[in-house]
């Protein structure tokens, strides 16, 4: 055979294979060298922001950095993950300039953990709360930068303690998450023979009752504090199985016996992330408030009139009754914009001349999701 021959041989499958591995090696180097550099710009701009007493939040420059991403991509690398990925890269690097704690309602595991973990990665610190209400005085009294709670689920509605914790706690909202709710079966072996009882909360127990009641007829089921203490106790005893988050089967070292069991797809929790300061105006922002109407007919009416009169679109309203008082409430109002825009500062400023209490509760950016 030729010299020419043997140039332009085609290399053998075991040699191509070899060759694309270490590009990406090589591919893999440059990554962390950049990632490197990205950390260290970020601790000389924590260092700038010090320095001139700036906040270390600015999420519109975060959502101007995956607006741009999203175009460059062109639906070439999956958005989700794409985003999952740059929310870590950002994230461990807005915390290289100041470690924050985040309180949960826990215990480890929970889908208000996951939660938290989405918002800000594994770089937090994290604390692990009994109950909503104690999320709520850990961030007012500042022993934590921020906590996480849930506000509402699309099946089963609004979640009431956290509405109520903000009638007496001192707050402000600084973002949401939407987390899609998916609920797994897991157990020690990951085999359904074993199964004698499951065990979760009642929401995922409700949530997941048709499944249940055909995949395993005469199984009992137990309701218990939360879907990680049932993942606590089924790591303990083989004969039960538990409904809980994906993180459950890491945290507590089960396994996956059949994922997704929930009866309708597209369960999703909203979740709010508590601080004392709402962050600055980014372009895309919902508001929220808390306002107590006058007793007089169209009062609500009226309300909702001067918000229209504005532009203001409203995403929700919610009424809780006012305690000890009977027959009155206060209406929880979710609206786009933030309070630095002047149509949602004036609509703002007009209504509350017509309400018994007025609560501007915090503007924030909107959920990507």
């Amino acid at each position: 055979m030729s010299n020419d021959d043997e140039q332009n041989k085609e290399p053998s499958q075991p040699q191509a294979l070899l060759k694309i591995r270490d590009r990406i090696d090589e591919i893999d180097q440059e990554i962390l060298s950049l990632l490197k550099e990205r950390l260290a710009c970020a601790r000389k701009i924590g260092q700038l922001k010090s320095h001139d007493d700036m906040p270390k939040w600015d999420p519109k420059r975060e959502r101007q950095i995956f607006e741009r991403l999203h175009k460059s991509n062109a639906g070439a690398f999956p958005e989700p993950s794409l985003d999952s990925i740059f929310q870590e890269i950002i994230t461990t690097c807005r915390l290289s300039q100041k470690k924050i704690e985040v309180a949960y309602l826990g215990p480890e595991a929970t889908f208000s953990n996951l939660a938290a973990v989405e918002y800000f990665g594994q770089s937090a610190y994290y604390r692990s709360m009994e109950t909503i209400e104690d999320v709520f005085i850990e961030t007012e009294r500042g022993r934590v930068n921020y906590g996480i709670v849930p506000v509402e689920n699309s099946i089963e509605g609004a979640v009431t303690s956290t509405l109520d914790s903000f009638m007496k706690y001192n707050v402000k909202i600084c973002g949401e998450l939407n987390l899609c709710i998916s609920h797994h079966l897991v157990n020690q072996s990951g085999d359904i023979n074993d199964i004698m009882k499951v065990v979760s909360h009642s929401q995922p127990l409700a949530q997941c009752r048709q499944w249940l009641k055909k995949n395993l007829p005469g199984v009992k089921t137990q309701t218990v504090f939360s879907s990680a203490v049932a993942s606590m106790m089924a790591a303990e005893d083989p004969s039960l199985a538990a409904i809980a988050s994906s993180m459950a089967v890491k945290t507590y070292h089960l396994h996956t016996v059949v994922r997704g069991i929930e009866d309708y797809s597209g369960n999703t929790t909203r979740f709010l992330l508590i601080g004392q300061e709402s962050p600055a105006r980014s372009g895309y922002d919902k508001s929220s408030l808390l306002v107590g109407l006058l007793d007089r007919p169209g009062a609500l009416h009226n309300s909702l009139s001067i918000l229209a009169d504005h532009g203001i679109n409203l995403t929700r309203i919610e009424s809780r009754p006012l305690k000890g008082e009977a027959g009155k409430y206060l209406f929880f109002l979710d609206m786009e914009g933030h309070i630095e825009d002047e149509n949602i500062r004036q609509g703002c400023e007009e209504l509350k001349m017509g309400c018994s209490s007025f609560v501007w509760l915090g503007s924030y950016p909107r959920s990507r999701s």
